[in-house]
């Protein structure tokens, strides 16, 4: 053996022994990474159910939704019949009961002066 062939033997072993020590770090990293893809599935596993059920409650709350719209509108329709009915029963009846009350008042000035004017006369 030459020199040179002993050197390439040291060459050779000092790089078998760092692919030894880098083949430690890869084998962790490669561990690391099949967890993480184990954690990825889990996670889209875990997630597809909540999915799901979060789509039927929003479907159900769009039919709340559309229920309580109805009703809105149908306390907007009653609110405006009452609004108009109160607005005719106090045109139909205002207008003689502020004619009545006119006449009332009249009629007692009248009998007040009447009373007032015999008082007088005594």
């Amino acid at each position: 053996m030459t020199g040179g062939d002993i050197a390439g033997l040291i060459a050779a072993g000092v790089f078998l022994i760092l692919v030894a020590l880098l083949a430690v770090p890869l084998i962790k990293l490669g561990g690391v990474l099949d967890e993480l893809r184990k954690g990825i599935r889990e996670s889209v596993d875990s997630i597809t159910p909540t999915l799901a059920e979060t789509q039927i409650t929003v479907r159900e709350t769009n039919k709340q939704l559309q229920k309580v719209d109805t009703i809105t509108n149908h306390v907007s329709d009653t609110t405006n019949n009452v609004s108009s009915l109160v607005a005719l029963t106090a045109a139909t009846v205002g207008g003689p009961l502020i004619k009545l009350a006119g006449f009332t008042a009249a009629a007692r000035a009248g009998i007040m002066s009447l009373r007032g004017a015999k008082k007088r006369s005594r």
